[in-house]
């Protein structure tokens, strides 16, 4: 085999092999790119690297699935440093579901250690804020749909919705990514959710001992027209993270390491 023929099998090689990068079963890969977030004083542009993130929201059977492998998350033995009172409340006990809680819904009432435990113990994480926002900003057509005024009010009219994490997984649009119920299904924990503080010295300050309240989000932001991304970041600042919320699941995200 003459050089020529050489590179161009070896092209073909790594083309039908996708470059040595195999995605994950039950994610979508997620192309990185700088963007801007909607918190930051300076209109501060961010920076997300390729990643991987679960198509859909953890739920309940998946957790069921956790708890019976990992004891030290069960509703009966979950330590109260680890999660408040309500964890898991809509379970009757450890492996059994209320009668109007379904298996294919978004696992909630989960604290943010039990999420990460979750996705650890899955060899994932917990996506970061940047990630999530990345991801979240698409529609169906465009990576960034936030100019759309359709893209904004269709989030806002979910937020009015009542009862939406009784819904099953998958029933929301799916976005550019291949990514299902951002939006319209329940609220996500993220690794970092109390990062973002008013005060330190930039967006990036993080004190994840301190006390958030919901107005503290408003004062970085950088488009108050953004109604919808400034709930979310509200929302994160008012929360801890022993806390379990009706409405409050997750999902899990994975780094790119196996590119070749």
């Amino acid at each position: 085999m003459d050089s020529t023929a050489f590179r161009i099998f070896v092209l073909c090689f790594l083309l039908m092999n996708g470059f040595g990068y195999g995605q994950s079963e039950g994610m979508a890969f997620i192309e990185g790119s700088r963007y801007i977030p909607l918190y930051g004083r300076d209109s501060t542009v961010v920076e997300v690297k390729d990643f991987e993130i679960d198509v859909y929201p953890v739920t309940n059977a998946a957790f069921i699935d956790f708890v019976r492998e990992h004891p030290q998350w069960q509703k009966t033995k979950v330590k109260k440093l680890f999660a408040e009172g309500n964890y898991l409340y809509n379970w009757k006990g450890d492996f059994e579901l209320r009668e109007d809680v379904d298996l294919r819904s978004p696992v909630t009432y989960v604290s943010w250690f039990a999420a990460k435990a979750y996705c650890e113990c899955q060899g994932k994480r917990l996506p970061t804020i940047d990630e999530w926002e990345y991801v979240a900003m698409a529609d169906k057509k465009m990576r960034d749909a936030r100019i759309n005024e359709s893209y904004n009010q269709q989030i806002l009219s979910w937020y009015e919705a009542p009862k939406t994490y009784k819904n099953s997984i998958g029933q929301t649009e799916k976005n550019y990514w291949g990514v299902y119920d951002l939006h319209g299904l329940v609220w996500e924990w993220t690794l970092d959710f109390n990062s973002v503080l008013i005060s330190g010295e930039s967006r990036k300050d993080v004190d994840k001992d301190s006390n958030l309240f919901c107005g503290s989000a408003a004062i970085g932001a950088t488009d108050l027209m953004n109604y919808a991304a400034f709930m979310r970041y509200a929302f994160r600042g008012s929360v801890k993270a022993r806390y379990a919320i009706r409405n409050l699941g997750f999902r899990c995200a994975k780094d790119i390491n196996n590119i070749e």
